[in-house]
């Protein structure tokens, strides 16, 4: 957001977008000039203040699309591909479903490491699911 020149029409534009879109998930960032680049040396340059502004807007928007997104788990018993053991909680693995959110519960991360295990999901964020291993990995 916020290069030099958008408008706040233009900015709108990008939200009604992501609203008929509605994407899992969204990477954002503000426009900062780089060396060497034609767009650093152009004078309409944005404020900091409206880079900001806009930034937190379609941050809000994107983190709650991807929460209405998780939703479509709840409950539902998916396949996830065991990645690693949760930094976080060493008692847990992480892994991901198909689409590509990551999925914690449970489990030996020595044992389940690239083992596919079924994981029927209890609780979904904006950006990651939490569930109860069912059945053997496979």
């Amino acid at each position: 957001v916020g290069f030099p020149g958008e408008t706040e029409e233009q900015f709108q534009n990008t939200l009604k977008l992501m609203e008929t879109v509605r994407f899992d998930q969204v990477n954002t960032a503000a426009y900062s000039p780089r060396p060497n680049t034609p767009a650093a040396t152009w004078h309409n340059q944005l404020t900091e203040e409206v880079k900001a502004d806009r930034l937190q807007r379609i941050n809000r928007l994107a983190t709650a699309h991807a929460l209405e997104r998780s939703q479509r788990y709840l409950g539902r018993t998916v396949p996830v591909l065991v990645e690693a053991r949760n930094p976080k909680m060493p008692h847990q693995v992480k892994g991901r479903v198909e689409q590509g959110r990551p999925v914690l519960f449970e489990g030996d991360a020595e044992e389940l490491k690239g083992k596919i295990v079924d994981v029927t999901i209890t609780e979904v964020g904006p950006y990651f699911l939490v569930g109860e291993a069912v059945g053997a990995p496979y």
